[in-house]
């Protein structure tokens, strides 16, 4: 029991010694944290009133976050004695042991991370096709980029990675055109296929009626005619299903009016003898 009872007798003692340096450090971690607080709050406020892009606002309240942070650690290490110097010399000891090792790939994604939040290629929320698949930005951050593919997968992209790369930012609303192609032979007149896919445009859920959606001859092959159906949306997050409903329509549509849409086979009679020649 002497051993429990000098523990208990050592605290109360440092206690009583500390008590001030105590209430200090606490009252000033508390106000570094109210004041994080109502800055966090108002650069959420200029965030919703558009006054503050979304990526610079989220940077800013980390940035805060830490710089609060060191500033309440500083005080409680200033209240109790510890030699602030020596502390500081640790820390920026330690950091430049980190960015000896990782230099090189973290100063040029930081450069990267900056040179995006300044040319502003695309912003959070905005979908982006990348690397073959469509992502909605999430947070652009200054060594990486955080995007969530259309499989809800979180991904993260170097910075660098994105100079280099090309993007398709389709935005949050803004309107696009999308497109459909169908071959159809000759023996079809262009005015009955035109008809055909402006009737299942008209009937696809999120296509806009203005813009006009348009039928386009885009290629005239050796056997058949290719036509593309061009179309306009504005319902950014429901681009794949629109397009995924565009082709089904059309497909429908086509086949209501039978209209071949597989890519005919020519029959030629030679001398009497049937040949059938298939397009290559």
């Amino acid at each position: 029991m002497s051993v429990i009872d000098d523990f208990f007798a050592g605290c109360c003692e440092w206690f009583y010694a500390n008590w001030q340096r105590l209430a200090f450090s606490i009252i000033g971690v508390v106000v570094a944290y109210a004041v994080y607080k109502i800055l966090s709050k108002e650069l959420t406020k200029l965030k919703e009133r558009e006054k503050l892009e979304e990526n610079v606002a989220v940077n800013l309240n980390r940035l805060f976050k830490w710089l609060f942070g060191l500033i309440a650690i500083g005080l409680v290490v200033a209240q109790f004695g510890f030699d602030v110097g020596l502390v500081a010399g640790f820390m920026a000891l330690a950091g430049g042991t980190i960015l000896g090792f990782a230099s090189m790939n973290t100063i040029g994604n930081a450069i990267a991370g900056i040179i995006v939040m300044i040319s502003k290629p695309f912003k959070i929320g905005d979908r982006i096709f990348f690397n073959k698949q469509f992502a909605d930005v999430v947070a652009i951050d200054l060594i990486y980029t955080r995007m969530k593919t259309l499989d809800n997968v979180m991904i993260s992209v170097p910075n660098q990675q994105l100079l280099t790369t090309e993007i398709d930012n389709y935005g949050k609303k803004n309107t696009v055109r999308r497109n459909c192609s169908v071959t159809v032979g000759y023996e079809i007149p262009s005015e009955q296929v035109e008809k055909a896919l402006l009737e299942a445009a008209a009937t696809v859920e999120g296509v806009l009626k203005e813009p006009k959606p348009y039928v386009w001859v885009t290629n005239l092959q050796n056997f058949a005619v290719e036509y593309t159906l061009y179309v306009f949306i504005s319902q950014i997050k429901m681009l794949p299903t629109i397009d995924s409903n565009l082709k089904r329509t059309v497909l429908d549509v086509c086949r209501k009016h039978e209209i071949d849409l597989a890519t005919p086979s020519l029959i030629q009679s030679v001398n009497g003898k049937s040949n059938t020649v298939y397009p290559e």
